[in-house]
């Protein structure tokens, strides 16, 4: 079977690989892309209550065994010192020279078995780790829905659900049957659903505070009903969120969620993993769009100090993958740090208004998301220096603007005003893009998260949202 390292040596670089990659637009697959209308949908989690159903568009990964944790441990930057039964982890794996490689919500059902939840390139990392490493555990791999099932019937093995928003807590006092537990953030309880017992996980995906719930796909129909039922008691108008609002609610709490893998350089381990992936699979067939365009792949990395995730860092462990990069790296002047771009409507809405006119248009911005490749990078200029990447992007009908979320140099201030360059250089291969030009948008560099709730309010301490 054809590799990744074989896809790539058909390429000049990774980055021709990727910018020409016709893999099509990134698509939250099963789920209807709207209930009422996004607008609506993305109001409900601030104003009411919302309901996302995540079950289709992660991977699902069970590791066990006598190593599961050992094996966890060293693959993934975090401390797993205080990591007890009935707890979740934000989990982040990097590669031998410290560049982030993806991220899981990490469930420990037992002393001996975790589940792990995200995007296809930290399951595929750890699928192949456990057989190189030759470590004593087993795992399962549940992948993500198909993006385009055409009809065929979708199974997984578990549904969640997600509720959140200020009245989510009176609907899960319904489905209860009483007071909710006190559950901390990112910690698992049980609560009543109807005639069945749910695992909970206190969470909030677009950073209001809410619950996760899940269990067998087979009873997911049951306690769709049940929640929907409940919300009814409860007096609570709950707005189910289709795929095209589900896509921004990141936009908000700050998080990035699909940094590139920084796996397409490197000798030893990382070279055995490229000619262990597919190249169908998500590293060989996925998309690099934006104004951003470079001969060398690594300057799409970032590494967790940039994406803020430094604090997870389990400096006391014996070893890990990546530890001795990652301390290089600490404290390092090179190192950027996260913000959220707030976009200039002016010039936003010139961007739109040029396909009304004749000639060649600025590069489409779909509502309420346009991002049109598996990771994004464009360029953020401070006069003729690039000083940063916008890698994430969407509108915001709660804050009624354009954000992106994004890296840029330390020396770059909150409330500066940079320009970005929307659109592409040159004409790809790329189905998703369509022939423009470029176009230069003002960008206010504002505070990560950008939701005044979501920094203050308190859901979630201890948490990466907390930062600024």
């Amino acid at each position: 079977m054809p590799s990744l390292s074989d896809v790539m040596s058909k390429h000049k670089n990774p980055v021709e690989m990727l910018r020409n990659s016709q893999i099509g637009m990134y698509v939250y697959p099963v789920v209807t892309p709207e209930f009422n209308n996004w607008r609506v949908e993305q109001e409900a989690w601030r104003d009411s209550a919302v309901l996302f159903d995540q079950s289709h568009h992660m991977d699902e990964l069970i590791v066990e065994g006598p190593q599961a944790e050992e094996f966890l441990s060293f693959h993934g930057i975090n401390s797993f010192g205080n990591f007890s039964l009935n707890r979740a982890k934000h989990y982040v794996p990097v590669t031998p020279a410290g560049h982030v490689i993806g991220d899981h919500i990490i469930f420990r059902e037992r002393d001996d078995k975790f589940i792990l939840v995200g995007r296809a390139p930290t399951s595929n990392w750890l699928m192949f780790a456990a057989a190189w490493g030759k470590w004593n555990v087993r795992i399962k791999h549940d992948p993500r829905s198909p993006s385009r099932p055409e009809g065929e019937r979708v199974l997984r093995t578990h549904y969640r659900y997600q509720i959140q928003g200020p009245d989510a807590p009176k609907i899960f006092e319904k489905m209860n049957g009483g007071p909710n537990p006190d559950i901390k953030f990112f910690h698992v309880d049980w609560i009543n659903d109807g005639s069945k017992r749910v695992q909970a996980l206190r969470h909030g995906m677009s950073g209001a505070p809410g619950l996760e719930i899940w269990g067998p796909y087979e009873d997911k129909s049951y306690i769709l009903a049940t929640i929907l039922e409940a919300a009814k008691d409860a007096g609570v108008d709950i707005v189910r969120c289709g795929s095209r609002a589900y896509s921004t609610n990141t936009l908000e709490s700050g998080w990035i969620p699909s940094p590139l893998p920084g796996i397409y350089t490197g000798d030893g381990m990382l070279a055995d993993y490229r000619d262990w992936l597919g190249a169908d699979m998500y590293e060989a067939a996925g998309a690099i769009g934006g104004s951003f365009v470079s001969d060398n792949i690594e300057d799409y990395y970032v590494n967790p100090f940039e994406l803020g995730y430094d604090f997870y860092i389990g400096w006391k462990k014996d070893d890990f993958i990546g530890k001795e990069a990652l301390a290089s790296m600490k404290g390092s002047a090179s190192n950027r740090k996260k913000v959220t771009f707030e976009w200039n409507r002016e010039d936003v809405l010139k961007v739109i208004a040029s396909a009304f006119e004749d000639g060649v248009p600025y590069k489409w911005i779909d509502f309420p998301q346009p991002n049109y490749a598996s990771s994004s990078a464009d360029m953020v200029m401070q006069g003729d220096k690039m000083v940063g990447m916008s890698m994430f992007n969407g509108f915001s009908y709660n804050e009624r603007c354009m954000l992106s979320l994004g890296v840029v140099d330390q020396s770059v201030q909150e409330g500066d005003v940079l320009t970005m360059r929307w659109g592409e250089p040159d004409d790809t291969k790329k189905t998703s893009a369509e022939k423009h030009r470029q176009a230069e948008i003002r960008v206010r560099v504002s505070p990560t998260p950008y939701s005044r709730e979501v920094r203050e309010g308190g859901y979630a301490e201890g948490s990466w949202r907390e930062k600024s």
